[in-house]
Parts: C-alpha cells; sequence; structure tokens
C-alpha cells in the first residue's frame, strides 16, 4: 500500500515539474517589450492625454516622475510626493522638467482633493515653467507642454479663486495658503471699474457651453478668461450710459508672481491679480516678454443674450409695450466708448432687436483689425412706430452720442461712422443720409409748414420727422435686405388691424389730427388725412405716399452705399425673386457702390456670405481713410498684414 502510495507522489510531482517547466517555457518565449498598432485617432489621444483632459498626467509628466521613482507614491501618498518633488527642484537637481510635472500632478490632486493650495500651487509652478531664468533653456516653440503649461495656469486661477458657491471667482488682496508656505497677494478694486460700470459676477468662461450662435471664437493666450456683469456704478442713469443695461464683459484674470523660483524654495512668496477688459487690452508684458490674453469673446454675448428679456421685447416692441426695464428707443454698445475707433451702428428690422446682429458681431469681432479699428453700437426702438418718425429718433441718438462723448468735436474718427441697417432697419438706415426737401412733407401735408395751425404745438416734431438733413457724421451706410420699393407682404387688412393693436408713443399719439384736418392740412391720400397714424406697415405698404416719396429721394453725394439683398435659393433667376418679405427689385438700388445677392431667406444676418461682405466692406471704409491720413487705431501694437487679413 505504501508502495503504491510512492509511485501516486512521485507521478504526481513529475507532472508538477513537467507544467512548471512547460510555464517556464511559454513565459521565456514572451518577450518583454512588445508593440501593437493603433489607429492613428487612438495614438493621438494617447500623446495629448493630460491632466486638464483626463485624471492622468501627460506621458512627460508621468515619466519625469517614474524616474524619480515617485510615481507608484504619487498613487499612495500624492501630498508626501508632490513634496519630495518639490525638493528634487528646490535642492537643484531638478529643473523645468520637474517644475512642468509639479504642476500637473498638483493640479491632479487639486481636482480629487478640492484642496484650493493645490490649485494654487499648480499655477505657481506652471509659471515658473512658462518664464525659465536666463541660464536655463526654454522649451522649443513646438514643445506642446508651453500649451499645456499655459492652460493649467489659466485653468488653476479659476480653481484657486472659485467663491465657496463654485460659481464665480473672487479676486481679493490677502494671504493665500500654499502646500509649502503662502502667497502674499495685492489687487486693486479700481481694476473692478469698467467706463460708468462696475464689473461683478465674474464667471469662468470655460465653464460656459454656448449653444445657439453659430461659431465660439477664442483669443489663445495666458490668463483665466472670464465674463463678468456690468453693474451701474454709483450716480449713473443707465438710460443715458452708451453701454447697454446688464452687459456681460469679457475680461483676464491674471496671476503675478515676484521671484518665484526664490519663492518656491523658501515657501513665502508675493505676487499680484490683474484683471484686464478685453475692450481695452490684449497683450500684456510679464517678467519682460510680451504676451497675448486668453479671451473668449463668445461666451460674454451669449451670457447677456441667454434668457433676456430682449428676446420678448421684440414682439411686444413692435406693438409699442414694454417688456423689459428699458426706455426705447436707445443707442447702446456692449462697450465703453472709445477714442479713436469708428463706430458702426446697427440698425434692426420689423418686430426684432440688436440681438439679431449677435452672430454678426461675434464673427466681425473675430478679426484683428476690425477689433482694433471699429466700436459697435447698437439701435434699439420700437418697430411698429411710423418709419419717419423712428428715423428722426435714430439722428437724435447718434447726434446725441457724438456730443455727450466727444464735447469738444475732438476725435476724428467719430465723424466717420457706419450705418448698418436690415429690412425696415435700412430704411432708417437711408434716413440718416438724405436731404428731403419738402418731399416728404408733401406726401402727408397740403400746406408748407409755416401754414399750420398756429395752435399745434408739434409742428417742430413734424418738421424734424418729415424735413431731413443728413447726419454730418454718417460717411458709409449698408443696406441688407431692405424694402426701398416695399415689402409685398403688407397688405391693407392687416394695416388696418395692426392700426388698431399698436400702441404709438405718446409725441405721436396726441397729434392734433382733427384739428389739422379741419384746416385742410392734409393730403388727401394718406391715414392722417382719415383721422389714423400711420404704422411702419402702413409705410412699407407699395403704394403708400410716405414709401412713395421715400423711394424717389437720393442719398446725399459723398455717402456711399452698400446693398446685400437676400433671395431664396428656389428662384432661378435672381431679379424675379424674394427673400419671402421682400422682392429683389424692391431691394436693389442704382448707384451702390456694391450689391451682393445672398441666396438665404430674409433673416440673412446672420449667413456667412452676408458677414464676410460686412468685413469685406468695413475694410473698405477703414482702407480708404488710411489712403486719406486718418489713422483710427488706438491699438497697442501694429498688426502683421497676416493678422490684417486673416
Amino acid at each position: 500500500m505504501a508502495h503504491r502510495r510512492s509511485k501516486i507522489n512521485i507521478g504526481l510531482a513529475w507532472r508538477a515539474f513537467v507544467s512548471l517547466f512547460v510555464l517556464f517555457c511559454l513565459t521565456a518565449c514572451v518577450p518583454a517589450v512588445r508593440v501593437a498598432r493603433v489607429d492613428g485617432q487612438d495614438a493621438y489621444k494617447i500623446m495629448t492625454v493630460n491632466a486638464l483632459s483626463s485624471e492622468q498626467a501627460s506621458d512627460w509628466s508621468r515619466n519625469t516622475v517614474n524616474e524619480w521613482g515617485l510615481l507608484k507614491r504619487f498613487d499612495e501618498q500624492p501630498e508626501a510626493a508632490l513634496a519630495e518633488l518639490r525638493e528634487i527642484v528646490t535642492s537643484g537637481r531638478g529643473g523645468r522638467r520637474e517644475l512642468f510635472a509639479l504642476a500637473e500632478f498638483s493640479f491632479l490632486h487639486a481636482k480629487k482633493t478640492g484642496k484650493k493650495p493645490y490649485h494654487l500651487a499648480a499655477a505657481i509652478y506652471a509659471y515658473a515653467y512658462l518664464f525659465p531664468t536666463k541660464s536655463e533653456d526654454s522649451a522649443g516653440k513646438l514643445d506642446p507642454r508651453r500649451r499645456i503649461s499655459a492652460d493649467l495656469y489659466n485653468r488653476a486661477i479659476t480653481t484657486a479663486f472659485k467663491s465657496k458657491e463654485g460659481g464665480s471667482v473672487v479676486l481679493a488682496a490677502g494671504k493665500y495658503p500654499l502646500p509649502f508656505g503662502e502667497i502674499e497677494l495685492t489687487f486693486d478694486p479700481e481694476q473692478l471699474n469698467w467706463g460708468d460700470r462696475y464689473l461683478a459676477d465674474l464667471t469662468p468662461v470655460t465653464e460656459i457651453e454656448v449653444i445657439g450662435m453659430r461659431n465660439r471664437h477664442r483669443i489663445p493666450g495666458l490668463g483665466a478668461a472670464m465674463t463678468a456683469l456690468a453693474l451701474p456704478r454709483e450716480g449713473v442713469d443707465v438710460h443715458k450710459s452708451l453701454i447697454a443695461p446688464s452687459a456681460q464683459v469679457a475680461a483676464t484674470v491674471i496671476l503675478r508672481v515676484e521671484n518665484v523660483r526664490e519663492g518656491i524654495a523658501s515657501g513665502q512668496m508675493k505676487g499680484s491679480l490683474d484683471l484686464y477688459k478685453a475692450s481695452e487690452t490684449e497683450t500684456i508684458t510679464m517678467e519682460g516678454r510680451e504676451m497675448p490674453l486668453e479671451i473668449d469673446e463668445t461666451g460674454p454675448i451669449a451670457v447677456q443674450l441667454a434668457g433676456s428679456p430682449i428676446w420678448k421685447q421684440e414682439f411686444y416692441g413692435f406693438f409699442g409695450r414694454s417688456a423689459m426695464n428699458m426706455k426705447l428707443p436707445a443707442l447702446m454698445s456692449l462697450e465703453p466708448y472709445r477714442p479713436g475707433r469708428i463706430p458702426v451702428v446697427f440698425v434692426h428690422g420689423t418686430e426684432s432687436s440688436p440681438a439679431r446682429w449677435a452672430d454678426m458681431a461675434n464673427d466681425l469681432l473675430a478679426d484683428p483689425w476690425i477689433r482694433q479699428h471699429f466700436q459697435f453700437w447698437y439701435f434699439f426702438y420700437d418697430t411698429g412706430n411710423p418709419i419717419a418718425f423712428s428715423a428722426m429718433l435714430l439722428r437724435d441718438k447718434i447726434t446725441e452720442a457724438m456730443r455727450r462723448m466727444d464735447p469738444q468735436a475732438k476725435d476724428r474718427c467719430l465723424n466717420e461712422i457706419v450705418v448698418i441697417g436690415h429690412s425696415q432697419g435700412g430704411m432708417l438706415t437711408k434716413l440718416t443720409a438724405v436731404d428731403t426737401g419738402d418731399r416728404l412733407w408733401n406726401t402727408v401735408f397740403s400746406i408748407a409748414p409755416d401754414k399750420l395751425p398756429k395752435t399745434v404745438h408739434s409742428r417742430e416734431l413734424l418738421e424734424k420727422a418729415l424735413i431731413i438733413k443728413p447726419v454730418p457724421s454718417v460717411k458709409r451706410l449698408v443696406f441688407i435686405a431692405t424694402p426701398h420699393q416695399g415689402s409685398f407682404i403688407a397688405r391693407n387688412w392687416v394695416n388696418n388691424l395692426l392700426r388698431k393693436l399698436i400702441q404709438l408713443p405718446a409725441t405721436v399719439a396726441t397729434l392734433p389730427l382733427q384739428a389739422l384736418k379741419a384746416a385742410g392740412a392734409f393730403n388727401s391720400e394718406t391715414e392722417f388725412s382719415k383721422g389714423d397714424l400711420p404704422t411702419s406697415v402702413d409705410n412699407m405698404t407699395p403704394g403708400n405716399p410716405f414709401l412713395e416719396g421715400y423711394k424717389e429721394i437720393p442719398v446725399v453725394e459723398g455717402v456711399p452705399y452698400h446693398s446685400i439683398i437676400a433671395v431664396k435659393p428656389e428662384f432661378p433667376i435672381i431679379v424675379e425673386g424674394d427673400d419671402g418679405v421682400v422682392k429683389y427689385t424692391s431691394a436693389h438700388l442704382d448707384g451702390a457702390v456694391s450689391e451682393l445677392v445672398v441666396r438665404s431667406s430674409h433673416s440673412t444676418q446672420a449667413e456667412p456670405q452676408t458677414i464676410q461682405e460686412v468685413r469685406r466692406i468695413l475694410h473698405v471704409h477703414g482702407n480708404e481713410l488710411e489712403q486719406r491720413g486718418l489713422e483710427c487705431s488706438p491699438s497697442q501694437t501694429k498688426l502683421t498684414n497676416a493678422e490684417r487679413n486673416p
């Protein structure tokens, strides 16, 4: 029995030996280093992974940390590993590679734990990497670590100074803890002032998804890009301010660090927080080097429009009612008046608002040359009013702004205004640059102004609206889908219904129609003669006396004008087509410097072709001024030809 058990044990041992031998042979045949093919897209993802885009550091940082035997320790004791890596740098054993790794791994640890000192440390380490001492080698221009370091710096500023609630960034002087000491930062609250406003609710634009705009434009650079709410400063009357109510401002936060290398070693650091507004500054000097600021112009526009009552005002404004706490008409901007830049005045159409220019303004501001040479203003008005009345208000607002912004008339560029109007807004635009004499007056009245009854106290208003002189500062016009010959969708039955619904302003509604009618002052063909006040739709109806007079009045000599005409794609012959509201033959104007037909519907302001044509026209306007010796650009630096024509 014992002999049999012995034989079984020997057999088992032998089989175990053979198994181990086979396993050894198999593993010995597997090479220690292998390769596997991946497709190009996956390969790029692997190559570009970093702490900002994932929960893992880049290969550069992982390699550096692994070379010092700290990669596993970071997983188990991250703060101890970071402290040891910092000691490697401060002792002189490590250099810029280790600084980059410190920035990434500090950011990763901060993301995981929410500890602000590590966010701030990440920004400081990235700062040290980006601005090496003279004795250190700079990273090559194509080294991706440069851009990653800038993005780490930008993002870490955002997270290091977030409010307790987490929605906004709070800038304040004080001492801030670091994992290895503290940093004392200064901040001048005066930097929050912006024109007649002060900035509040600084929100990181990187955390905002923009939905509904065609393009999102960012200027890559240094700093945490913000959008800030511009609130009125004490004593400011927002109704007289050029800056729009609840304007959002593109701004950038910069963290400066004094003697950063010595501070990392000692643990006692000093620096400053600085806030720059995109409308004022695009480049700064840091550590003796000129650096572009990180700027997002689209985010603030989207934040301002999202949930704004301006959308309701488009409908209510047509009927003369208010859906927002704002007095109309208004000429407004999204930034303070900037001397040395040419104003572009956008005039919206019927049942519309300045919000409809958002895509165009966004794309135009992406052009560095336009940004440096022009400032955008927006006319906002109740679109149901008679066109002559709305046009008078536009002229008044432009003249008033000129007088208020430049009372001594020193800014020559302010007198080179470009007015751009869509649909009904194009008709208002034309009426900024005409000399009507008594032609419009005679479409309404059968007697001269001085023959009106002496009891009519509104004679001045009527004369201002119907006897028009050009605004001297308006030097170029752009018409977009403008019904110069009227709109074919306007019909008398529609007009009669609308006239009952539209609330006209008191200055118009209180006109003494009966007294004027009794005096035989009215032309027999007008709405006035029937005891009615005309609406804008009346004025755009083919055959309307006002329209008949309007279309015969030319733009004054010396003011070039351009036409952008929308025609739907289904019309094979352009001249027989329309955009659903306006026929080509109505939008066409003889004498235009240029005419572009865009295949689109009536709301063509956001079409790429339309925007590119406006961009071209603005370049033409600026070039012609330069040829006359007028340089309208208070920019800090001259742009290269490539920047001028991107």
